[in-house]
């Protein structure tokens, strides 16, 4: 299956100034694994040592958040839009 994989502005400059990637996958996961495979500076910065989302980084399927379907197993379809969402903190003290 062919998705986009939308790149946050803050991850922009490790996949060359894209702002959306096509890659093939049948899961969430494939389809991020074919990301960093174009783009491997991004593994790291969306996959901790254990090869699971990092706790910070939250990735949404068709505006659903991943972690609240199957997870990196989501089934995907063609044109389907992955969506890479860092966690922002921070507010009043």
């Amino acid at each position: 299956m062919s998705v986009t994989v939308r790149i946050p502005t803050q991850l922009r400059s490790l996949a060359q100034g894209s702002s959306e990637v096509s890659v093939e996958g049948a899961t969430v996961g494939e389809a991020l694994a074919k990301l960093g495979v174009v783009h491997p500076e991004l593994t790291s910065r969306i996959f901790d040592d254990e090869g699971k989302l990092r706790r910070f980084v939250n990735v949404f399927l068709s505006d659903e958040d991943v972690r609240f379907l199957q997870g990196l197993d989501t089934p995907i379809s063609d044109d389907q839009v992955i969506s890479i969402v860092p966690a922002v903190a921070g507010g009043d003290s």
